[in-house]
């Protein structure tokens, strides 16, 4: 019985070879693990099975000279997860990020995704995953789009003009066939008329760049805000209109009537409760809170003016009908999506499938024969 272990290796040209800009069919693959995860057919890190990942971040100061310091978005993260139905493997997406890559030419976060086999842990492709992080976050928000954004939608309104946004509209208007115009948010008036001169290009969109948040929201049918983390905005409930569905794939801060008043459906219930299971762990729920997405609903569940999380709606219950998503055209809805190890592991079996059936990738060597036995 031979032993031989090899893997397969995808550079980022080998999964763009593979098709991981071609957005619809991504908006699909997401869509199957919201099914999923309402079945509970998964697992993530943590005791709860539900977390984000684990993550590395440096201190402010180190009598180690070598040691690394906090810096803007500073923070290396592992993000492991087991996915069920067809996927059935386990893998890790492993996430550098630091602002000041910028300054040297590159992406704020290197990442790559790991596959496995669910048995043996065996790896079976080791991938370049910048591009597919990007996809699997632009993806879902489309999905939103698909079961909560009325069908009529014209007006889409981008808030935060970064990449990550531009893979986020990408996929919304595969789903949203009747947009015609587009209206972008920046602090800076540049990026914003470079993403809308872009949309005109790419879609033949009516583009318009603002710097003026309400502005940008009064028609918009749909609102995808995945703006920096280092500066929240803020969003007024009289800023959005009636009917409209707002995508938080980036954190927001609003009035209460923003939460309130609006209909809340999560990404994955079960994430948001190990959230704050980990704020109120962390001694310091208040600054657990201000750090993530949900942040400011959670503090509203816990105030009593929203109901808890496990009386709510998740995307996954909508899609398999085991709850309501839109009920009318004038039902204000807001969409909190935080990221789950999951989409990548998804995203990356597709990969490794394709590059199977495709010849794709350079294929490595882990033994012959193992050393240790």
């Amino acid at each position: 019985m031979s032993h031989k272990i090899e893997f397969i290796y995808l550079s980022e040209p080998d999964t763009i070879k593979l098709g991981i800009t071609d957005a619809p069919a991504w908006v699909d693959v997401c869509e199957e693990v919201f099914g999923l995860l309402a079945k509970g057919d998964y697992l993530m890190g943590g005791p709860n099975h539900n977390s984000h990942g684990m993550g590395i971040i440096f201190p402010k100061e180190s009598p180690f000279p070598n040691m690394p310091v906090a810096g803007p978005d500073r923070r290396f993260f592992a993000m492991p997860a087991y996915l069920g139905g067809r996927f059935d493997v386990c893998g890790n997406k492993w996430y550098g990020s630091n602002a000041a890559n910028t300054a040297k030419g590159l992406p704020r976060s290197i990442l790559t995704v790991l596959i496995n086999d669910k048995d043996t842990g065996a790896p079976l492709c080791h991938m370049s995953a910048n591009i597919l992080s990007a996809v699997r976050t632009g993806a879902i928000p489309a999905v939103a789009t698909r079961h909560l954004g009325r069908k009529d939608s014209e007006v889409c309104a981008v808030v935060g003009c970064g990449p990550i946004n531009k893979s986020c509209f990408r996929h919304i208007i595969t789903q949203a066939p009747n947009v015609k115009k587009v209206i972008t948010y920046d602090l800076f008036l540049d990026k914003a008329q470079a993403f809308a001169d872009w949309a005109k290009a790419e879609y033949g969109l009516e583009g318009v760049a603002t710097t003026e948040l309400p502005e940008a929201l009064k028609d918009a049918d749909l609102v995808s805000v995945a703006a920096s983390r280092l500066k929240p905005l803020h969003i007024e409930s009289s800023w959005i209109k009636k009917g409209a569905l707002v995508m938080l794939t980036g954190p927001a801060k609003g009035d209460d009537d923003l939460w309130t008043k609006s209909k809340i459906v999560y990404d994955n219930i079960k994430l948001h409760e190990a959230y704050v299971e980990e704020a109120y762990a962390s001694g310091d729920v208040a600054g657990y809170y201000a750090g993530v997405i949900g942040g400011p609903i959670y503090t509203l569940i816990d105030a009593g003016k929203l109901p808890k999380l496990e009386d709510s709606t998740d995307i996954g219950n909508v899609i398999l009908g085991n709850k309501p998503g839109r009920t009318s055209d004038d039902e204000t809805i807001i969409f909190v999506a935080c990221g789950m190890a999951v989409f990548d592991v998804a995203c990356g079996y597709e990969l490794y499938q394709r590059a199977l059936k495709q010849g794709v990738g350079q294929k490595l060597l882990l033994w012959d024969e193992p050393y240790l036995k």
